[in-house]
């Protein structure tokens, strides 16, 4: 695998981007571009991940495509399909989001509406519009698993799979989002070998967090970063690399750039480990 980041740390020209996350050592990345980038800046930064043999790991397509309000609901989709182009027009691994609500005002949020056939059918007919709108070569549009939202279990990813039966559908793997009760804390190696076994062949990216447990009720499960909390990260990696040697690994969630070299020289130490690649 590649260990990466999704964050961009602070710079004036494609050079010294390159520059700052080579010293720390990152093999993955995610372009500081949109599709409204000039056109020159944007050939550069592209011609720099050749030159580093960095695989631009995913394009953020963080939206609602399925809001209850009808106007926002197209907007989002519209900026689904800029950004699948986009993904696809510099060679990303994947366009990734979420599948979306339509139960209330939070583009991410926790509501009833959000499980259940009717669920289902929206995040499929949503994903299959978009796929069928751009109809990428080089790149796949994912969904992140949310804890609460379609798709909370490999089950039922290979459900939604299944459902929009297109090639360019795939799967962007993020375990800790996943981590939704005490038992998937406690067994998460097992719940990890689930997940790679039943996805087997379809995931394009991953991300890596560590997830903790509070010891308060009712349950609550706290997002940390890696290595203050329960997950195998060990395993995780190996079960990432045995997918895809390249398989983009990416630290997320942080809050700036130091923070993210921390985490990402605590990972690099965890996974040195011959054992562990």
């Amino acid at each position: 695998m590649r260990l990466g980041i999704t964050f961009n740390p602070p710079h004036t020209s494609p050079d010294e981007w390159a520059e700052k996350l080579r010293s720390l050592g990152v093999r993955a990345v995610v372009l500081p571009c949109s599709e409204n980038t000039d056109g020159a800046l944007l050939d550069r930064y592209l011609a720099v991940c050749r030159e580093m043999n960095w695989p631009i790991a995913e394009v953020g397509a963080w939206c609602n495509p399925c809001s209850p309000d009808p106007a926002e609901a197209e907007k989002n989709l519209d900026y689904c399909k800029r950004q699948l182009a986009f993904a696809d027009h510099i060679g990303a691994r994947c366009c990734v989001n979420i599948a979306g609500t339509n139960g209330g005002p939070q583009w991410d949020g926790p509501y009833l509406e959000n499980f259940g056939s009717e669920a289902m059918k929206r995040a499929r007919d949503s994903v299959c519009e978009i796929l069928e709108s751009v109809r990428p070569v080089h790149t796949f549009y994912t969904l992140e698993p949310m804890p609460w939202m379609i798709p909370d279990s490999p089950e039922q990813y290979l459900e939604l799979i299944e459902a929009v039966d297109n090639e360019h559908f795939a799967v962007h793997m993020d375990l800790a989002n996943m981590i939704s009760s005490p038992k998937r804390y406690f067994f998460n190696r097992d719940f990890m070998d689930r997940c790679f076994r039943l996805l087997k062949g379809k995931i394009r990216a991953c991300h890596v967090k560590d997830v903790r447990i509070g010891d308060k009720l009712t349950l609550h499960l706290a997002e940390v970063p890696c290595g203050e909390g329960n997950i195998d990260l060990r395993h995780y990696a190996k079960l990432a690399t045995a997918e895809d040697p390249d398989m983009p690994f990416l630290i997320e969630h942080l809050s700036n750039w130091d923070a993210y070299e921390t985490s990402f020289r605590f990972l690099s130490a965890h996974l040195s480990d011959e054992s562990a690649l």
